[in-house]
């Protein structure tokens, strides 16, 4: 649709406005109200690096590939219908922020999965996903960092569902957080 262009106005249309009006004065200029801050970064790795033992990763007594990691994790408090943890197993909430576990150790990734849920809860996040990958250094103890998660979401009242994530965001080592809002 194109535009009309507009109608002149006419000397006599002007006059009348300026009469009609009378004086005018013109207002003071108002600032513009100053920035907001924006929160600084929080560097989410900085646990895991110092939480890091060194050649942790090279003294494996096993071979990786014999070990059979593949449970998937759900859950969903009760009063939530199902369809709820349906739709977040088939990956259709957007996952807002995340956080990675590997090469920290239970205490450090417990801080870590607490500290992160807070800081979500504050900034008012409703999905956000949490890498604690498969446990396949965790030698005959099993997946800890994996079992460490399951345990503290089933925990916590802000948590409303969660699932196993899609393959292509981690699969069966990370879980997929449905916080309520």
């Amino acid at each position: 649709m194109k535009r009309r262009a507009p109608t002149p106005i006419h000397d006599d249309d002007s006059r009348l406005f300026r009469e009609s009006i009378g004086d005018v004065r013109p207002l003071a200029p108002v600032p513009p109200p100053p920035a907001t801050v924006k929160p600084a970064p929080h560097p989410h790795m900085l646990e895991a690096d110092e939480a890091a033992v060194p050649g942790e990763l090279l003294d494996m007594a096993f071979d990786p590939a014999l070990l059979e990691v593949g449970e998937e994790l759900s859950y969903l408090r009760d009063g939530y219908p199902p369809k709820l943890l349906r739709q977040l197993k088939r990956g259709q909430f957007s996952v807002q922020d995340d956080i990675d576990l590997h090469q920290m150790n239970a205490a450090a990734a417990q801080a870590s999965i607490a500290m992160f849920l807070a800081e979500a809860k504050q900034l008012g996040l409703r999905c956000v996903r949490i890498v604690h990958g498969k446990g396949l250094r965790s030698r005959s103890a099993g997946p800890v960092l994996k079992v460490l998660t399951d345990r503290m979401l089933r925990r916590r009242d802000d948590v409303i569902a969660f699932a196993s994530a899609r393959p292509a965001m981690g699969g069966t080592g990370a879980v997929v957080v449905l916080l309520k809002s």
